[in-house]
């Protein structure tokens, strides 16, 4: 099987397997009264406009508000953890979630670039092609091509930090505060090198 097939065919299988997870559509929100939670909350660590500009804290404009909102949710639960993060949901109703979403949504994000071409080049061979030999999906089979993702799928990666790219790939892999059937064995399968990578790559991504 050539490796574009073998890409596809595991992709398809990733999508398959994540719809048992996917967050269900939120319901129409208020984008203006996230915007005034985001002055008063989010802003010091996402930007105002959803662009943060410390590359430990990921960037939340042009997200999918499904996704923000099934992630707000989850450190709400307690199923996803961040200390930080957990402590600023607490006090956040339902509707103050999806209203934040739906702002977060509706920003543009700034185009960012990898840094290092070796590696963004080794990068873009795994995101669009996969890696036959060691298992691992092309990630643009269910991010996109341009990283853009899929509505209540799959979130957007496109111009995310790299540093925040490799942090939550590494997450994934070891179970640190972040659990997803679809990505721990994924990025189980990718070394050190090849996150590093990958992140370059998608953060280069529009």
């Amino acid at each position: 099987m050539k490796r574009s097939a073998l890409a596809i065919v595991l992709g398809l299988a990733a999508s398959v397997a994540y719809a048992s997870e996917a967050p269900a559509p939120v319901a129409k929100a208020d984008p203006a009264k996230g915007k005034a939670i985001v002055e008063q909350v989010c802003a010091a660590c996402h930007g105002m406009d959803g662009n943060s500009a410390a590359s430990a804290n990921p960037s939340l404009a042009g997200q999918h508000p499904e996704y923000l909102y099934a992630q707000l949710t989850a450190f709400k639960k307690g199923e996803r953890k961040d200390p930080i993060m957990m402590g600023q949901v607490a006090a956040l109703s339902d509707a103050d979630m999806k209203n934040l979403a739906a702002y977060f949504g509706e920003q543009k994000p700034k185009e960012r670039a990898g840094t290092n071409k070796v590696l963004i080049e080794a990068g873009k061979k795994i995101y669009r092609g996969g890696n036959r030999e060691t298992g691992v999906p092309a990630c643009m089979a269910c991010h996109g091509p341009n990283g853009s993702g899929m509505p209540v799928q799959f979130p957007r990666l496109g111009s995310q930090h790299a540093a925040y790219i490799e942090k939550s790939l590494k997450d994934y892999k070891v179970g640190t505060g972040r659990v997803n059937l679809i990505m721990k064995p994924i990025a189980g399968k990718l070394s050190d090198a090849d996150m590093k990578a990958v992140a370059e790559y998608i953060a280069g991504l529009r």
